[in-house]
């Protein structure tokens, strides 16, 4: 037996009954909800085997003969008890010319002006923070480009508050051959939750929160949470507080979901070199299978379902609807600043940042000592990391042979004299070359950072930024040759006019424990320590020629990484769609044995999103030859 408190919103339920699913979980589709209703009839995955291959050529598309016909939504909806949604995207109110016709000046002032001061773009059904796969059709400005339509943007949307809602969407989307996506929060970086004519599974209202004082299994015994696939990674940090100052790893970005699409990928975090990855804290999953059937996935159930959810990759074998998470005792974390610059302070386009007194950035004269001071930094990272923290920095190129750097070493648990202990020796080193580092300031907060009753602050309006990404592992850093062969790899991406952003990091099996160690987690994130991204924002208004131009020039770049990098990979969440030989790339060693389990849960390719495990045999058919847009019809490739 276990005790449980379970936090629902706006009540507080105390039991002491074992509790395997919440109150939502509990209401699920039934034959007889099914009725005379066929089209959200469960299916049979024996049954659909032999008929995976003779699947239609495309998935319906609106204006396609197969397209469910209007009777046929309004009768899901009914089905739905009214949460079926078709929302237009919002920033149709900023066009006068489009499909909408919801021009509002005022409207779109506030779009554009205030509303990432809120939560507004987070709660929107379709609104995703990355627009480029959306296909730039309808982008919040004050003078727009062009005009406004749905673009990748799906058609209709299942606001989903019960597993009875994701069910019936997945089994009319199967039966009716409609593409579906899966979107929470819409921290999608690569358009895994848009796509034309799709129907959508919005899972942002599954919210409910349990902590389980003692959890036993066969491979775990000790305090546990069970949160729903909505929360969103600040509102777990206020449930840490609330029961009592437990830890729980969950995404350093407060409004990032804590579990879905960043645990299913790996899913990283303040607390990575600790405790792990977010899949290695996985105990039970709760997900709809794309049968229709609402299952558990754990150590003893489902343990091929189980081992694919963690980290082999999101929207791809299931819908979760709640996850059971290890939680451990409260820890400090300390954090310590280091920047410096050259012939600039650090000022990149379109930030507005003042430095507080005493933590402003050293500003050299010379290039050579500010790479010099590059490679010392990042060296010197490992031994932060295998004490347990680690390093999230940032390389700007600010034009004209001006470079600025900004980290900080983040370390738990560990007192004030320690922490002076082990930086100063990189402290000492920098300045040894010039780089003036004097009164490191330090600040401590407690892991559950996010604690105390507020609604973070939202994120900014969608924009064009394309990530690329690869994890550099500990051998780069063990070889003098090869660790400044890296670098320079690096350096000469970013002395091309890309930002850098890379974030050290050491989840190896050994810190992932039981059952993490035993995961579908890519191979080389076990390796790595250090995760870069190479971040790019394009303009408004290019062309696809244009942007095809541009993808061309920054792979020659990531070609360079992943010449020092052979047989490592890349983090799927942050990477590249296209990402050459992505099978490798974001699944590694593992890819065979997912493919088995997606062909075993999902033998009508229901699940389906660019690099994710089966989907090499469709692709979305474009009108507007955007590279990796989903603003067109999924179709199965030629041949």
């Amino acid at each position: 037996m276990r005790s449980v408190l379970t936090i629902l919103t706006g009540s507080v339920l105390l039991t002491a009954a074992v509790s395997g699913s919440f109150p939502f979980e509990t209401i699920q589709l039934t034959e007889a909800d099914v009725g005379n209703f066929s089209s959200i009839s469960f299916g049979t995955r024996d049954a659909a085997k032999p008929l995976a291959d003779d699947a239609p050529e495309c998935r319906a598309f609106p204006g396609s003969s197969d397209w469910p016909t209007d009777e046929e939504w309004k009768q899901l909806n009914v089905s739905l008890g009214g949460a079926l949604l078709r929302p237009i995207p919002v920033a149709s109110a900023c066009y006068k010319a489009g499909d909408f016709n919801t021009y509002n000046a005022a409207t779109c002032r506030y779009l554009v002006q205030q509303a990432g001061r809120s939560h507004f773009w987070l709660d929107d059904p379709l609104s995703t923070l990355t627009q480029w796969p959306q296909g730039a059709t309808c982008q919040p400005a004050l003078n727009p480009v062009g005009n406004c339509t749905r673009g990748g943007s799906p058609e209709y949307v299942v606001n989903a508050t019960t597993v009875k809602h994701i069910q019936a969407a997945v089994n009319f989307a199967r039966n009716k051959n409609v593409r579906l996506v899966i979107k929470n929060t819409g921290h999608d970086f690569g358009g895994r939750s848009m796509g034309a004519g799709s129907l959508s599974a919005w899972v942002h209202n599954l919210k409910s929160f349990e902590f389980i004082a003692n959890y036993t299994s066969d491979v775990y015994s000790g305090m546990a949470v069970r949160i729903g696939a909505g929360m969103e990674s600040w509102e777990l940090f206020n449930h840490m507080g609330a029961s009592g100052n437990i830890t729980v790893v969950a995404p350093g970005g407060g409004t990032v979901g804590a579990v879905g699409g960043w645990l299913a990928s790996g899913g990283h975090g303040t607390l990575t070199s600790k405790f792990g990855l977010g899949a290695d804290q996985a105990l039970e999953i709760n997900v709809v299978t794309a049968d229709g059937q609402f299952v558990t996935a754990s150590s003893t159930i489902n343990k091929d379902l189980f081992w694919a959810l963690r980290g082999g990759g999101p929207s791809t074998y299931g819908i979760m609807t709640s996850v059971v998470l290890k939680a451990f005792p409260p820890i400090t974390m300390a954090s310590v600043p280091l920047s410096f610059s050259v012939n600039q302070a650090l000022t990149p386009a379109g930030m507005n940042f003042t430095f507080p007194p005493g933590l402003a950035p050293s500003s050299l004269n010379s290039t050579a000592t500010f790479w010099k001071g590059i490679n010392i930094a990042y060296r010197y990272g490992t031994k932060v990391l295998d004490v347990g923290g680690y390093c999230y920095s940032y390389i700007y190129p600010l034009g004209n042979n001006s470079f600025s750097f900004t980290t900080t070493h983040n370390i738990p648990g560990m007192e004030t004299a320690e922490i002076s202990a082990l930086l100063q020796p990189l402290f000492d080193e920098l300045n040894s070359i010039g780089i003036n580092v004097t009164n490191p300031q330090l600040s401590a907060w407690s892991s559950n950072f996010y604690s105390g009753g507020r609604r973070t602050i939202g994120t900014a309006a969608p924009a064009e930024t394309r990530y690329r990404s690869r994890l550099f592992p500990r051998r780069n850093w063990e070889d003098d040759e090869l660790f400044n062969e890296t670098f320079t790899a690096i350096r000469r991406s970013i002395e091309a006019g890309y930002t850098f952003h890379g974030i050290a990091y050491s989840p190896t099996r050994e810190v992932a424990g039981s059952p993490g160690a035993d995961s579908a987690v890519n191979p080389a994130w076990r390796e790595a320590v250090l995760h870069a991204s190479l971040m790019e924002t394009q303009p408004e208004g290019i062309s696809a020629e244009q942007a095809r131009e541009r993808d061309k020039k920054v792979e020659r770049y990531l070609d360079r990484w992943r010449a020092v990098t052979p047989g490592s990979g890349a983090y799927l969440n942050e990477g590249d769609p296209a990402e050459p030989n992505w099978q490798q790339s974001f699944y590694g060693s593992n890819y065979p044995r997912l493919l088995e389990v997606k062909r075993i849960y999902d033998p009508w390719g229901l699940f389906w999103a660019r690099t994710t495990v089966g989907s090499e045999g469709w692709e979305v058919v474009t009108e507007d030859g955007y590279p990796f847009s989903q603003n067109g019809r999924l179709c199965k490739v030629d041949g």
